[in-house]
This record gives structure tokens, sequence and C-alpha cells, in this order.
């Protein structure tokens, strides 16, 4: 099991799970060593870097075969998300969350999938998106991050009928608002507005729907929204 963005959050959050329930994993942050969120056992093997180079990614795949002997489960998790009015995202921005989002989506993928290929036991693929995607929110001014976003979720439906018959499946998460360090500095209020539920959803509720479908054999193509209805319609 490889885990990015598993210092904190979500991330920090599916280690745990994933450890509890028996898995062996790798994660990987940008500094993950050094964050103390965890130590390292033989359950556990940590690789620090940036999923955006390419070179991190060939660290985590190489660690996951030599350590556990196979990459059986893939969450991308990592990611970087920022709101600006449209016309204010500059070029910069763009590349930034391109970079993290999309091209280190694609560095780690691919290996995983090379390697799911060669042990010919299938594997699960689980991307997380954002509930924005479809449903955006006047006021909430995500359009450029929404771009990388967007493009996960078609290429999990893209990779999910492109490997079915290797038994990989990819499936997505689409997450409303979640009470991780990225929200630290905004108002608790008014994130509940943003989710018909009037609540904000909790790191496990993302975690539990994450575990579901790496574990969920007949789902392939799915994304799965955990976002308090907000998908669903005007509220």
């Amino acid at each position: 099991m490889i885990v990015t963005g598993g210092s904190q959050g979500i991330g920090a959050g599916l280690v745990k799970a994933f450890l509890d329930r028996g898995y062996n994993v790798v994660a990987n942050s940008r500094n993950i060593t050094g964050s103390g969120a965890f130590e390292a056992s033989d359950k556990l093997a940590l690789v620090d870097g940036s999923i955006a180079e390419a070179a991190t990614a060939a660290r985590i795949a190489e660690v996951a075969k030599t350590k556990f002997g196979s990459i059986d489960a893939l969450v991308n998790n990592a990611g970087i998300f920022f709101a600006k009015p449209f016309t204010d995202y500059t070029v910069d921005d763009l590349r930034s969350l391109v970079s993290v989002n999309i091209e280190g989506f694609l560095f780690i993928t691919q290996l995983a999938i090379k390697q799911m290929l060669a042990q010919k036991t299938g594997g699960s693929i689980v991307n997380i998106t954002s509930t924005m995607v479809d449903h955006p929110i006047a006021g909430i001014n995500v359009a450029v991050a929404m771009i990388t976003k967007g493009g996960l979720e078609a290429v999990t439906r893209s990779l999910a009928m492109e490997y079915v018959k290797q038994g990989i499946r990819v499936n997505a998460v689409a997450p409303g608002e979640v009470d991780t360090p990225m929200h630290k500095d905004d108002p608790k209020d008014l994130l509940k507005t943003l989710q018909p539920m009037g609540q904000i959803s909790d790191v496990k509720d993302i975690v539990d729907a994450i575990v579901y479908l790496t574990e969920a054999r007949q789902v392939t193509g799915e994304v799965l929204h955990v976002d308090g209805g907000a998908h669903v319609g005007k509220w």
C-alpha cells in the first residue's frame, strides 16, 4: 500500500487506518521522516520528497518492491488547492497545481500500474478529487484548481476501463469540506454552510470511504462523494 501526502490530515489518517488493518504501507510526503508523524517499522516505510518530482515516485516504488515485494494498492492523496478569483490566478499558480496534482499523480500511478501488471494479481488505485468538480459553489472561487481535480476524476474513469480486464480497479473519493490543517485558518461556521448537512467532515469520514474503495472488489470507475450531500443540488 502506497499513500502519498501521508504526514498530516487525511494522509496520516490513512496510514494509521491501513496499518491497523494489517497492510504494509509506504508513506510519502516532502519531509515525512522529520515531521514526527510516524516512525518506520517492519510494516511501515517512510519516503521523503515532493511527489511532483519523478525521482520521488521512483524511490517510493522501489522501496515498496524491495521492502514489501509488491505494490497492490495506491492512494493518490497528495495535492495542493487554493482559491482565487479566476482572473487573479497566474500561470505559475497553474503550473504549481498541475505539477503536484497531475504530474505527481502520473509519475507514481504509472509505476504502480506497471508493477501491478507484472504481478498479474490486480490492484486498487484511489484518487482524491473534490465535490466542487461537478458542483461549484458561488463565492468559492477555485476554477483553476478544479482543472486539475476534474482531470483526476476523468482519468479515474478512463483508467478503470483501460485496466478492467487486468483486475486493476481505479476509483476516487470527492470530499467536500474536511477538518484538516488545510482549513486551520478558515472560520468553521462558514465551512459548515458549504455542506447541506451543516457539518464539516472529519478525516475519518474520508478515510473510511478510501478504505472501502480499496477493498471493494466489484467497484471500479466510481467517484464516491463524501460531502454531506453537496453534490446533489442546491440547498
